[in-house]
């Protein structure tokens, strides 16, 4: 059967991936899931044949964009301006579509839908605190540190800096966020579905658990690549400027 002749609920249900797509063509699988596509498409005055391509060549959900990156090969500018844009994707795509998921569950059909639109979004505000608070300090701390390589300038600026700042307190410190989820992990049972459990739950947890394991591979980023490099860097940075100091 074709793409869009088939049922909203049955479209997501075979790939609960196509619920983001729909999402953004402005379908919410929840309110039209006894419509076919082609239906939803008209009454919206959608291309149909556009929808059905964008759904066609949605990725499986295991597959992650951000790990076809060789990011370990980047420069530590570009390491920052990579986290910065994925940190864009979390706060403008993603955090928003689960929250509006989350938004529209019934409590009375769904017991566990009180819970989590409670927990969900003051999840959202400490991540969002958390990430704007990472590139206000480290991010710019870091940047800082690689123009200074780049210009050999400034080297009483950034001492003072340096003076300031600790790689390795912030690199503990990021340890305590690492599994920022655990919470709505534990009111989910490990995203465990039940029977009764329906499709709107099912696209949920599956979102959930993909954001999940994204934050796993950002963590690991930062962990495994931007501290090491940005600990080399600051080594650099500091042996030039104990160098040139006695010069002055």
């Amino acid at each position: 059967m074709e793409i869009s002749n088939k049922k909203i609920t049955d479209l997501v249900d075979e790939n609960y991936v196509f619920a983001y797509v729909l999402y953004y063509f402005g379908i919410q699988f929840y309110e039209y899931s006894e419509n076919t596509l082609k239906q939803v498409c008209i009454q919206k005055g959608l291309n149909v044949h556009q929808v059905v391509q964008s759904l066609e060549s949605i990725s499986e959900p295991a597959e992650s964009p951000y790990s076809k990156v060789p990011v370990d090969e980047l420069p530590i500018d570009l390491v920052i301006e990579y986290l910065k844009h994925t940190h864009h994707l979390f706060i403008k795509q993603k955090l928003p579509y689960i929250a509006r998921l989350i938004e529209k569950l019934n409590p009375s059909l769904i017991p566990l839908a009180k819970d989590l639109q409670i927990v969900f979004p003051l999840f959202v505000e400490d991540f969002i605190y958390h990430i704007y608070e990472e590139e206000d300090t480290l991010f710019t701390y870091i940047a800082l540190l690689a123009s200074a390589k780049k210009k050999k300038s400034y080297a009483s600026r950034v001492f003072l800096e340096m003076e300031k700042h600790s790689l390795q307190k912030y690199a503990m410190d990021h340890d305590t966020h690492d599994d920022e989820m655990q919470g709505i992990r534990q009111i989910t049972n490990g995203y465990l579905l039940e029977k009764q459990y329906g499709l709107h739950i099912k696209v949920i947890f599956s979102e959930l658990k993909a954001f999940e394991q994204e934050l796993k591979l950002h963590a690991r980023i930062e962990n495994e690549i931007l501290f090491p490099k940005a600990l080399a860097l600051e080594k650099e940075v500091r042996d030039y400027i104990h160098k040139i100091i006695p010069m002055n």
